[in-house]
């Protein structure tokens, strides 16, 4: 007697079934609606480790890190699969030996004929070898990053430490000097040297800072930046950067708006712009960086294809170098691309700007020809507020300030130099002025007094215990204190990938009294 033969619904899914058994790159199950395991394929045993009679029935949460399962997430997910008609994430998962692996998760809900969720059918891929290959090579591409900025102040700093040299001997000859007029008893003559020092020390601050600027790797806030009087300020080491061949010129109308961005790096991508000039006119030439207004209108044309309507502030550095063709400049802002011979660069200059603006909120372009040149055009939201604050320049000029209110500021630095002159300095505004060398005895000190207003600290501080670190734990205690950090250098390990509190400010060394005097009042006196 002849069997009958399976309809065709059977047959499919005797196929189907064939199909997801035979699956071992995958874990493919069902889930309940309480998200009870129902189903178990050879794929999720061959990477969970679990044979299908032992997870059968349990909650799929115990695939889940105990920090997500805290935090709810095996909720979440099932929750927003079943309102928004699919969930799919990255993260970690657990294996039944403890064991945690990359996964790629999706999960579909399953709907009876009337539409209500009756369960879920849930795949799990195991990416670990691709989680950590990308890992890797953000991991290079960051310290390719950094070599780049090294290679940059390699260029720079033969002229750099000839000028810097310089100005250390003026400092010393004038100290000299005057050690001297004051041994003869001619005071009278001591304004000139003093003056000088003075002048040549802050040149010398200068250029440590355009340094540290261009070398530091921490995130810093976007701030109201005046390009006009910053690339003014750059042109020196503008100049010393492409040598007596090439021509740096500025044109930077008065009337210019602030822009919005973060000014050390802003500082760095105009550098690498100008070295990029440099490169591409072996033969001498001409570099000039213009400042202007630009109106982004609904309707109207878009440098880049998508800047938003707004007003904009845009710096322009054009070269009259060899330029570039329409395959180059396609491939320009792609992280490794260079035309530099091997060895001599790495292909991360414009990819570095061009990730800068991204993250300023603003766009790059590029317009070149082939002989004519090439012009890079910045473009950095304007900066609107009913009053500008100063820029470098304008605070180094401000008037003698007092304190208006009495307050008490704790000064904490290992450099008794550095210690005896910001008390010094602290003390003749009128505060009460307390010190400490380390953060040991900077934390004894706020043992026995409670009425600390503002917080003076170093970040390198010996002892084992850092600035940030003090300032932690005394605004554990006490959550009102201000604090203003003083550093020669900021690592990101030490000052931290996010934005300072508030409450909290940076100042980097060396940095003028009059810079030092105008944030401690502006800080003690915020309500």
């Amino acid at each position: 007697m002849n069997s009958q033969p399976e309809s065709p619904r059977i047959e499919l899914e005797r196929r189907y079934q064939l199909i997801v058994e035979s699956i071992k790159d995958y874990a493919i199950y069902m889930l309940t609606k309480e998200g009870m395991v129902a189903t178990w394929n050879p794929g999720a045993e061959h990477f969970k480790g679990y044979r299908a009679e032992e997870i059968i029935g349990q909650h799929f949460s115990c695939f889940y890190t105990e920090e997500d399962r805290i935090a709810g997430k095996p909720a979440v997910a099932l929750q927003t699969a079943a309102t928004q008609g699919k969930f799919e994430a990255e993260a970690w998962r657990v294996r039944k030996d403890g064991s945690c692996f990359w996964a790629h998760v999706v999960i579909d809900p399953v709907k009876d004929e009337a539409g209500n969720v009756i369960g879920f059918a849930k795949i799990t891929r195991d990416v670990t070898e691709k989680h950590n290959a990308e890992e890797l090579l953000q991991k290079t591409q960051a310290a390719l990053a950094q070599s780049q900025k090294m290679e940059a102040i390699g260029k720079l700093t033969g002229g750099i430490a000839h000028d810097f040299s310089n100005l250390l001997q003026g400092i010393i000859g004038h100290l000299d000097m005057m050690r001297l007029r004051i041994a003869l008893g001619r005071t009278s003559e001591l304004g000139h040297h003093l003056d000088a020092a003075i002048s040549a020390t802050k040149r010398s601050a200068t250029l440590t800072h355009r340094l540290l600027a261009f070398a530091r790797r921490q995130t810093l806030l976007p701030k109201p930046v005046d390009a006009t009087w910053l690339v003014h300020s750059l042109m020196d080491l503008f100049r010393r950067t492409v040598g007596p061949d090439i021509t740096v010129e500025a044109e930077m109308p008065q009337s210019v708006w602030w822009a919005l961005c973060d000014q050390n790096q802003l500082e760095s991508a105009l550098l690498n712009l100008v070295i990029n000039a440099r490169d591409a006119m072996p033969d001498g030439g001409k570099v000039t960086i213009r400042a202007s207004n630009f109106l982004q209108h609904e309707n109207g044309s878009k440098p880049d294809g998508s800047m938003p309507p707004g007003e904009y502030v845009r710096l322009s550095v054009c070269d009259s170098g060899v330029g570039m063709t329409a395959e180059v400049m396609a491939q320009a802002f792609e992280p490794f691309f260079t035309t530099k011979p091997l060895g001599e660069g790495t292909g991360l200059g414009l990819s570095m700007v061009h990730g800068f603006m991204n993250q300023s909120g603003g766009y790059i372009t590029i317009e070149s020809e082939v002989g004519e040149g090439t012009v890079v055009h910045l473009y950095f939201p304007k900066y609107i507020s009913e009053s500008a604050a100063p820029s470098a320049d304008q605070v180094s000029k401000l008037s003698p300030i007092k304190a208006k209110k009495h307050s008490t500021v704790l000064v904490v630095d290992d450099e008794r130099t550095v210690r005896s002159t910001l008390c010094e300095v602290l003390q003749h505004l009128g505060y009460d002025v307390l010190v400490a060398s380390d953060a040991h005895e900077a934390l004894r000190v706020f043992e026995g007094n409670s009425d600390i207003d503002l917080l003076v600290t170093d970040i390198a501080l010996p002892a084992g215990i850092n600035g940030r670190q003090l300032a932690t734990r005394a605004r554990q205690a006490y959550p009102e204190l201000k604090v203003l950090f003083v550093t020669g250098y900021a690592e990101q390990s030490v000052i931290g990938q996010e934005a300072l509190p508030p409450g909290m400010q940076l100042l980097i060394k060396p940095f003028s009294m009059d810079t030092f005097i105008a944030t401690v009042v502006d800080m003690t006196e915020q309500v």
